[in-house]
């Protein structure tokens, strides 16, 4: 399987992850504390890992392999749409192009939700299909709103996907006999979700407060990809009306013209909705849209098999050939490598805990500054708790919280000053610094009573030892 190669991406592993380590790791009771405050946005998902780690460890293979599931799981789901919409080949071929996509590789060797949340998209969107064939059947519908449901409790911002369905079914001319039914189950998903909805609502701010409105960038990488998208759906139509789905018989109609309008909403839809609410409020990640790209994918197969229908006996086998040195080549180009190594991500927490174990003696004090890289140590138990965290007023457990509250900016020269030896985790020196009280006042410190005798830079960090007793020897 093509997510298995090189999943321990050298032997590192990013923030967010180290933060599914330590959050899936505490005790129930503990976490349940904690969503109640912070993250419960990935409460399921936590639960499900922990549940995972019970079982078969929080090593790196433990950690990742639910997501190179998940994204086989969607893959296969993107195969039987694209058989579904258009034939087998297509299908096919779809189900081939949507693990290679770089942002699905990406995160299919990822331990956080967004393939879990793909691929039962991707089924969800499966059936769909098969219910708007036969609107009477209740149970069909059933399975859509709990599939749907499922995508909603791993990550809110699922419900895009929905409003992707209603904008297909409405561009293919939908009639009572699949509104009715379709209204009812988005309905029931808006229902059985609203727990975690009020939730997180009160959560938002500290969530997503480190989040910025979307810019230039953003915007032109989504132009670009819609376009693209567009492209093919018109190709895939074969010059067709771009309107040309519709439902005839309460099912869908126009082979690659039905399946065209519903991948082009999937792929453009919930991206172009999480971007326009976040000129207003920032929400927008990529990653929160993952599943967008199964509509891609979906184009693509439906592209390569419509190229493959106009080429003679000869020459399709020959562009059979050609697609699969493709792919092969494009395996041994620089972005799947890329991908698979520790600078595919903005830190290395592993690298991380590495230094410290290297600079610091048992019973050091540890300082993180700013306080949220407490996250680079909090997953590695044994080494955190050798060190004397001096900031820190009442830990993660006992707070509810993800990384522990520290004590007030006036408390913090004091308690520093009292250590003869502080290992400090810091961003690398090229990011803006934190002009808060708190990290004000640890910088000052530091710079009044002690002297910096050694740095380690890993990947998106550096780690000091600070002395005010005059530096040791090196080991």
């Amino acid at each position: 399987m093509l997510g298995l190669w090189g999943v321990e991406r050298g032997g590192s592993m990013w923030r967010d992850e180290a933060v599914t380590v330590a959050v899936a790791g505490r005790p129930l009771p503990e976490t349940w504390a904690l969503l109640q405050q912070i993250d419960a946005v990935h409460g399921l998902y936590y639960l499900l890992a922990h549940g995972w780690f019970a079982l078969f460890g929080d090593g790196l293979w433990a950690l990742r392999v639910p997501s190179v599931l998940a994204t086989a799981v969607a893959a296969a789901g993107v195969a039987a749409l694209g058989r579904r919409l258009w034939n087998a080949r297509a299908g096919l071929l779809a189900g081939l192009a949507y693990p290679l996509l770089p942002p699905v590789l990406h995160h299919a060797q990822e331990g956080r939700s967004y393939a879990m949340v793909a691929a039962a998209l991707v089924w969800a969107t499966w059936t769909l299909v098969r219910a708007v064939e036969r609107p009477g059947a209740a149970g069909r519908w059933g399975g859509y709103a709990a599939l749907a449901l499922l995508a909603c409790w791993l990550n809110l911002f699922a419900g895009f996907a929905l409003l992707a369905h209603g904008v297909a079914l409405w561009r293919a001319g939908a009639d009572h006999r699949v509104w009715r039914p379709w209204l009812t189950a988005c309905g029931a998903v808006g229902l059985g979700v609203l727990p975690l909805a009020l939730m997180c609502t009160g959560q938002a701010e500290g969530q997503l407060g480190w989040l910025s409105r979307p810019g230039a960038g953003e915007w032109a990488a989504f132009l670009a990809v819609t376009a693209a998208g567009w492209v093919l759906a018109r190709y895939t139509a074969g010059g067709g009306p771009t309107d040309g789905a519709r439902l005839t018989r309460g099912r869908l109609a126009g082979g690659g013209l039905a399946g065209g309008g519903l991948a082009l909403a999937l792929l453009a839809v919930p991206p172009g909705t999480l971007l326009l609410l976040s000129m207003a409020h920032p929400y927008y990640v990529d990653r929160y849209v993952l599943y967008a790209f199964a509509g891609l994918a979906l184009l693509l197969g439906a592209a390569a098999d419509r190229a493959l229908d106009h080429r003679p006996a000869r020459a399709r086998r020959g562009a059979v050939l050609a697609v699969a040195a493709a792919v092969l080549a494009g395996l041994l180009l620089p972005w799947p490598l890329d991908l698979r190594g520790p600078q595919s991500r903005k830190d290395d927490a592993l690298a991380v805990a590495a230094a410290v174990r290297e600079l610091a003696a048992p019973g050091d004090a540890v300082l993180f500054t700013p306080a949220r890289r407490r996250d680079w140590l909090l997953h590695d138990r044994a080494t955190y708790r050798s060190l004397d965290d001096v900031a820190l007023a009442r830990s993660p457990e006992d707070s509810g919280t993800l990384r522990g509250v520290e004590h007030p900016a006036a408390e913090l020269p004091r308690r520093v000053r009292a250590a003869h030896r502080v290992v400090v985790l810091a961003d690398p020196p090229d990011q803006p610094l934190d002009d808060t009280a708190d990290e004000v006042a640890k910088r000052d410190v530091l710079a009044r009573h002690f002297r910096p005798c050694r740095e380690i830079h890993v990947h998106g960090a550096r780690v000091t030892l600070w002395s005010s007793v005059g530096c040791p020897r090196r080991r």
